[in-house]
């Protein structure tokens, strides 16, 4: 089964738009395990089984765990979602942003190392770096493409004046996600919550493909104006432009003592009952 495919069927089974991310900072980890990076596996794998029925992915980012040393966690805590919910499609965020050799080896990183399902990507060097990662039958490729913070500005919203209609820089590159770049079928988007009116144009010029949403939540990002501006349904109640809302912070440290798995689920749950409210 491809990414999309186990992304619209978790969405059915859990319910859900909401993607927990597994962003792990031992400094705000409970107070038992405070600061002792060792437990990083052991809080994300707690996260994992508090709120894996509520959820239509994961999305570890690598950075968190590779400034601790802790690739090897990171490799377990793969392992470890693959064998207790195999239903979550489990998203890279790694945003690689490479070309030639160096992508491939990206890609294997991503694909064959951490058994990731899909991999955020950062498209700038164009679609040389994005081609080796489209090699992978099934594996997702997410691109930046509107993102939430305000440095955005300094590029996504330039105009292009060589492209007819002089298009903002991330509408073009929406525009050739949905056509030119998408050569097996796998390709999202990132759109940061913070921007609604943007998510609509982006889904205006990509009806069908994925949005991935990061910033509701701690980065105050409008819940129910990103689901109205990226979810699609045909006449019959049919997804035909998915959303994937991304929360991390709110859902990780929602509590600092041991109920802290607890807690998780609950904001992870209230956080999912929202965005089906949303939805209807």
């Amino acid at each position: 089964m491809n990414f999309t495919d186990q992304l619209l069927r978790a969405q059915a089974r859990h319910d859900s738009f909401l993607c927990v991310g597994l962003d792990p900072e031992p400094a705000k980890f409970p107070s038992h395990w405070a600061g002792d990076a060792s437990k990083i596996f052991d809080f994300c794998a707690r996260i994992v089984d508090a709120t894996k029925d509520l959820v239509c992915a994961f999305k570890p980012q690598i950075a968190y765990f590779a400034a601790h040393r802790a690739e090897a966690q990171l490799e377990e805590l793969m392992a470890y979602m693959r064998r207790t919910a195999p239903q979550v499609p489990v998203i890279l965020d790694a945003k690689r942003g490479d070309i030639g050799a160096t992508a491939e080896q990206y890609a294997k990183e991503a694909f064959e190392r951490y058994q990731a399902d899909a991999v955020t990507l950062s498209p700038f060097m164009g679609f040389d770096s994005i081609e080796p990662y489209l090699r992978w039958p099934g594996k997702g490729a997410i691109l930046l493409c509107r993102t939430s913070n305000p440095g955005g500005d300094d590029w996504q919203m330039q105009r292009l004046a060589d492209v007819p209609g002089q298009p903002r820089l991330f509408e073009h590159l929406a525009a050739l996600a949905q056509t030119t770049w998408n050569t097996n079928g796998q390709l999202a988007l990132v759109v940061g919550a913070t921007y609604p009116g943007e998510i609509a144009k982006v889904r205006e010029l990509a009806p069908t493909l994925p949005l991935l949403i990061p910033g509701v939540g701690a980065q105050g990002g409008d819940a129910e104006a990103t689901v109205r501006a990226g979810l699609r349904r045909a006449a019959d109640g049919t997804v035909t432009g998915t959303i994937v809302v991304n929360s991390s912070r709110a859902v990780l440290y929602a509590s600092q003592g041991t109920d802290f798995a607890e807690a998780a689920r609950r904001v992870a749950l209230a956080t999912r009952d929202q965005l089906n409210a949303a939805a209807r």
